[in-house]
């Protein structure tokens, strides 16, 4: 059976592909393949004649199996955008149905897949479907990235209601220092403890050259 986890934020920016990347690492010690998911990408360049995310190339790096990319990346649009935005411009239109058989074939190829959403948590993959739309559909745990700064914890309470009034899981969440100067980080850190009632899968210091080779993170 694989194992899969579904990636999201409390916000855009938050370090989501950090920690997507370093939960494939981990998993790597599990398990003989390994894929990271980014659904929906937006923000490209074209790379030999394709569109390439900075975030799809680091999720592919700390993957072990490659996959054709209409797998690993069902979509992938030029301009850093809400997706439904970035869709629109290109006169594409993002279809949950397709990101849910893209999911079904990569988990039936491999041992372990890990989710990457796009920006925070209901952010809008159409005119009429949301990310959380997709996360329902597929019911996976879900890990929730924290990015600690002013106001993530209104962010974090929000997430965590949102995913849960939905039915699904949080099978564990992370801290990642975004802000090196944010006053009462480790009581901010006490709080969000509190309010997911379990400690993060990881505090990860602030680092001005993100790398998940240097993430210690527990498997949820």
């Amino acid at each position: 059976m694989t194992t899969s986890y579904f990636v999201t934020g409390t916000d855009t920016g938050v370090g989501k592909t950090l920690i997507s990347c370093a939960l494939l690492l981990a998993l790597r010690k599990q398990h003989a393949k390994v894929v990271g998911m980014k659904p929906v990408a937006a923000g490209a360049d074209l790379v030999d004649g394709a569109w390439l995310n900075d975030d799809v190339a680091a999720l592919r790096a700390a993957g072990n199996l490659p996959v054709p990319p209409e797998l690993d990346n069902p979509y992938c649009f030029p301009d850093p955008l809400s997706p439904h935005l970035a869709a629109a411009r290109v006169g594409a239109t993002v279809e949950i149905g397709v990101l849910a058989e893209r999911y079904r074939q990569l988990a039936t190829l491999t041992d372990a897949v890990v989710v990457e959403g796009a920006g925070g948590f209901i952010v809008p993959l159409s005119d009429t479907a949301t990310s959380a739309d997709f996360a329902v559909k597929l019911g996976l745990p879900m890990v929730v990235v924290v990015g600690l700064r002013l106001g993530c914890l209104n962010h974090a309470a929000l997430t965590r209601e949102a995913i849960l009034s939905r039915g699904l899981t949080v099978a564990g969440w992370v801290a990642n220092r975004v802000d090196p100067d944010m006053l009462a980080a480790d009581d901010n850190l006490a709080t969000l403890t509190r309010l997911f009632g379990a400690p993060p899968l990881a505090d990860v210091p602030f680092m001005a050259a993100p790398d998940p080779a240097k993430v210690t993170l527990r498997l949820p």
